[in-house]
């Protein structure tokens, strides 16, 4: 039977709700958080690992394909269709015997693309659901490109599901939420869903609130929270797993907000107007820069000095960070605009210096 999960999304109260432990460790322990998932929060999926990919060899990879009737029987017994990750085409063709409802590519394998293809051929005929994590580097093609694997191959019911990309020692997350890049797919696929996994961007329980609420705010269809009735003696990702009474909590906190804006259209469109002006004016004022940009580099060229002037740029940067408080805005995000602005002047400085290498 077709679960049509992207159908149901539609319909479904928000936040369309994935729990269930990180990994399957015992029928039991399965058991056991799928009955207080009831009890507390209901959730229309129930998550579990059967193979975990692990960083480092000698870890905890996952009980294996003796976990999979453990899994199923709990969904059955409450009532609750069930989920887990596959990476290859022996994982698929064992959770599809199982009767494993949706399966969802992790992370460390959407950024391959021949093991993406291995599993969008071994489901090739089926109407199975398939969820599709980012990739773990920032890169929107890759994400974009498994997705439209699956399609390939006639799967139509796709959700794509948000879990922050790798970074290097990030004082806030485990991995860096890049919001721009599940908002820019939405823009380039507007038709597939998207699930925040808060559990792996934060990587502890404090920050699942403060992420699963920008996922919301940010019009998310739901939510993938790794629950364990005791986290902190789970076998893998102990930190960033809650109770379902917890889960409970912390759905119960959300502020749902409407997408719906017709109360307010004449509001809205008059500010939105406004901000129209204030951005014509702003481009307006970037390609008088560049025009003066380009005069600069006429006289770097006749004068040969180089494009990249270090000393001014560092200065140029100290000064404008030092104004971001002043001007209400983040540091980040002047750092941001001041590099995209600088790349800009330096290839029109380099389109005058160097004409022929264009």
């Amino acid at each position: 039977m077709k679960l049509e999960l992207k159908h149901n999304l539609r319909k479904f109260n928000r936040p369309y709700l994935i729990a269930g432990p990180c990994s399957v460790e015992s029928e039991k322990q399965i058991m056991e958080i799928a009955n207080q998932l009831v009890q507390y929060n209901k959730p229309a999926l129930l998550r579990g690992g059967i193979w975990k990919p692990r960083t480092r060899p000698n870890s905890f990879e996952g009980v294996g394909e003796l976990g999979l009737p453990w899994l199923v029987n709990a969904g059955k017994e409450y009532g609750i269709p069930v989920t887990t990750e596959v990476a290859n085409a022996k994982h698929v063709d064992a959770a599809l015997k199982a009767g494993v409802d949706v399966l969802w590519i992790g992370a460390r394998t959407t950024v391959n693309p021949f093991a993406v293809q291995e599993i969008a051929d071994a489901i090739r005929g089926t109407e199975i659901t398939v969820m599709v994590k980012n990739p773990i580097n920032p890169d929107l093609m890759l994400w974009i490109g498994a997705l439209e694997r699956f399609q390939k191959v006639g799967i139509s019911d796709l959700i794509a599901i948000h879990r922050g990309f790798s970074v290097y020692k990030h004082p806030k997350y485990r991995n860096a939420p890049n919001w721009e890049i599940p908002i820019a797919l939405m823009e380039q696929m507007e038709d597939i869903p998207i699930i925040c996994d808060p559990s792996h961007i934060v990587g502890n329980r404090d920050g699942l609130l403060n992420v699963s609420q920008k996922a919301m705010d940010l019009n998310f269809a739901g939510l993938m929270v790794e629950t364990h009735t005791e986290p902190d003696k789970a076998w893998s990702d102990a930190q960033q797993q809650v109770t379902p009474k917890k889960l409970q909590e912390l759905i119960g906190k959300l502020i749902l907000r409407k997408e719906d804006i017709q109360h307010d259209k004449d509001f809205i469109a008059l500010q939105r107007k406004e901000i129209a002006a204030i951005d014509d004016q702003v481009f307006t004022l970037m390609k008088k820069r560049m025009e003066i940009v380009r005069q600069v580099g006429d006289y770097k060229r006749e004068n040969e000095i180089t494009i990249l002037q270090k000393e001014h740029w560092t200065q140029m940067i100290e000064q404008r960070l030092k104004q971001a408080d002043e001007l209400g805005l983040s540091r980040d995000f002047i750092r941001l605009v001041l590099d995209a602005t600088h790349q800009e002047s330096i290839r029109h400085q380099t389109k005058v210096m160097n004409p022929e290498n264009e």
